[in-house]
C-alpha cells in the first residue's frame, strides 16, 4: 500500500496548524503558498480534514483554519483516514477462485486465510499509527518537550529559527 501525495500535504497542514498561535487562524492563502497546489485541490484536502473533525474553518476577514483539538489528541491514523479513507491492503477480487477453479473445495478457505493474514497486518499498522500523536512527532523533531508557536501568516526571523532547528535535529547537527 502506498499513501497518496494528499496525505503528505494533509500532514503538512496539520503541522502548520499545530504550531500556529491558537487564537490566530492560518489563512488558506498562506497554506496554499506553502503547499504550492491549486486552490481547488487545497479546498478538497481542507474539506476532508474539516469533515474528519481535525480542523475547524473560521470565516471572516481574519478567517482561516485552526486545529479542532489539541495536537496531542490527533494521531497519524486520523490524518491518514481523513485523506485516504479506511485502509485495507488486500482487496479480494475473486482471482484466486478463478485461477484455481478446479480446486474450489480449498480456494474459499485459502482466500479466507490470505484475507485474515492481511487483516491482521492492517490492524497492527493502524494500531501503530494510533500510538503516534502530532504533538509527539513535533517534540521528537524539535528535540524539545514544548512546541513553539508561531503566526505562519507573517514571515519572520523567529519562524526561520524554528525551521533551522527542525532541520538540524533531523540531520543530527544540534
Amino acid at each position: 500500500m502506498k499513501l497518496t501525495k494528499g496525505f503528505e500535504q494533509a500532514a503538512c497542514i496539520i503541522i502548520l496548524l499545530a504550531t500556529q498561535e491558537p487564537n490566530i487562524p492560518l489563512s488558506s492563502q498562506e497554506i496554499n503558498k506553502r503547499l504550492r497546489c491549486s486552490p481547488t485541490y487545497l479546498k478538497k484536502i481542507m474539506r476532508k480534514l474539516v469533515i474528519a473533525k481535525l480542523v475547524d474553518s473560521v470565516s471572516g476577514n481574519n478567517g482561516g483554519f485552526t486545529l479542532a483539538t489539541s495536537a496531542d489528541q490527533i494521531n497519524l491514523l486520523q490524518v491518514v483516514e481523513a485523506v485516504e479513507g479506511p485502509t485495507e491492503t488486500f482487496d479480494d477480487t475473486g482471482l484466486i477462485v478463478e485461477v484455481f477453479k478446479e480446486f474450489s473445495y480449498i480456494t474459499g478457505q485459502g482466500t479466507a486465510i490470505l484475507k485474515n493474514a492481511f487483516a491482521q497486518a492492517d490492524q497492527l499498522w493502524r494500531e501503530s499509527l494510533k500510538q503516534k500523536t502530532v504533538h509527539q512527532l513535533l517534540t521528537e523533531a524539535m528535540g524539545e518537550e514544548k512546541v513553539s508557536l508561531y503566526n505562519w501568516n507573517q514571515s519572520g526571523e523567529k519562524r526561520e529559527l524554528l525551521i533551522r532547528k527542525v532541520m538540524n535535529s533531523i540531520h543530527g547537527n544540534d
